[in-house]
């Protein structure tokens, strides 16, 4: 028998395999980033949490990012990426339907990390965010391309990001639906926003009546209303209590005779929100029986909500994930109570929709007037409101 070779190694001991790095070890890393940054938020998040994720150490993470930026940043690009690729192996001529069913399949197939791009990209610097916004761009170019071939109208690309918006929305909500699922009601929905025209909303209808945000008074509410827009341009935590106390006039110190921290501060923006949002619902039904013109109804007080509360409900959406859970409980409470008068009435309205079903497409409507409502840039108008409300209702097909 030839002697064994210096070189060669023992063999591992039965039972006992020898530990191997995944050769896609940093995909895994970005893949457990994105879940993490989507569900806590960028600052929340650590890369302990991370690692932990990817069944590694923080330390071994570091050897793949710098820091956390770093990561964050990769997640923003993967995501965009994915989509970008998806939509580019498309062919150009090819169906609405086609390009649609690729996003929407890329885009569940993300669910769990998509909340990455859509609130915590603001957390970026400003030439990652333009980049990112360029490939954005480039998405929606591509499929308003294709809304216009199929269904020609003057809509700026209105119908294009509010299709677009329909199909992210599931993103940002848990509701257990099952992939094709998922996609079907989707991909339906998306497309009746695209073959839809938004200039035909229903023009002379009662304007909404939303209520007004308290005028503030007192030294508390003075406080809450100058940190909500200081909350909505910059995040919740890149704003000092510096900046809020001399917003108002008073000395940092000084804040915590009215608010024991900063984070009591957006719990409190966060009720402020849902109780206006909860008193424009009570008013849009009172007296409406068909169901059909309530869910009318009711997205027609949720775009009015948005486009004059924006930067409140901005502020609502982005940061009640960081929030501790006592401070987080009643503001799901009063979120789920919201839900569920749309799940309601919209399964009146469409007896054929099961609960889960009803909830993913309540979700799409959120979705329609998030972005649509980013792409009229917020400009509040009677017009902008009607069409955005005619987007949501062809969203949730009636």
């Amino acid at each position: 028998m030839a002697p064994a070779s210096r070189s060669a190694r023992p063999a591992a001991p039965a039972g006992r395999v020898a530990a191997t790095r995944p050769r896609n070890r940093r995909q895994l890393i970005v893949e457990a980033a994105g879940r993490v940054f989507s569900k806590r938020g960028y600052h929340a998040a650590s890369m302990e949490e991370v690692a932990a994720g990817v069944g590694i150490t923080a330390a071994a993470l570091y050897r793949h990012f710098p820091n956390k930026y770093a990561l964050f940043a990769e997640c923003a690009d993967v995501m965009v990426d994915g989509l970008v690729t998806a939509v580019d192996e498309v062919p150009s001529d090819a169906a609405l339907t086609e390009l649609l069913t690729a996003i929407t399949r890329i885009t569940i197939a993300h669910r769990a990390s998509g909340g990455v791009y859509r609130w915590e990209a603001r957390y970026l610097s400003h030439g990652d965010r333009r980049r990112l916004a360029a490939k954005f761009g480039r998405l929606v170019d591509r499929v308003d391309e294709a809304v216009q071939r199929e269904h020609p109208l003057p809509d700026e690309r209105l119908r294009a990001v509010a299709a677009l918006g329909a199909i992210a929305s599931i993103t940002m909500h848990h509701t257990s639906i099952g992939q094709r699922r998922a996609e079907e009601l989707l991909l339906a929905s998306a497309l009746r926003v695209a073959a839809s025209d938004p200039a035909k909303g229903r023009r002379g209808s009662r304007p909404v009546e939303l209520p007004a945000p308290p005028v503030p008074r007192t030294r508390r509410a003075e406080i809450l209303a100058a940190a909500i827009p200081l909350f909505a341009r910059d995040g919740f935590a890149s704003v000092t209590n510096g900046q809020i106390a001399e917003a108002v006039g008073l000395t940092p110190s000084a804040l915590y005779r009215h608010y024991p921290g900063k984070i009591d501060i957006l719990a409190a923006a966060c009720l402020q929100a849902a109780g206006l949002l909860a008193q424009g619902v009570e008013r849009s039904l009172h007296e409406v029986g068909d169901p059909h013109d309530a869910v009318v109804a009711l997205a027609a007080t949720y775009v009015a909500y948005s486009f004059e509360h924006t930067e409140l409900n901005s502020v609502a959406e982005a940061e009640v994930a960081g929030l501790p859970v006592g401070l987080r409980r009643p503001l799901v409470l009063a979120q789920r109570e919201h839900i569920a008068v749309w799940e309601q009435q919209l399964r009146l309205a469409r007896p054929e929709l099961d609960p889960r079903q009803a909830r993913a497409l309540v979700h799409a409507g959120f979705g329609v007037v998030v972005e649509a409502g980013r792409g009229l840039r917020w400009q509040d108008s009677p017009g902008h409101r009607e069409a955005v409300t005619a987007l949501v209702v062809s969203a949730l097909g009636l």
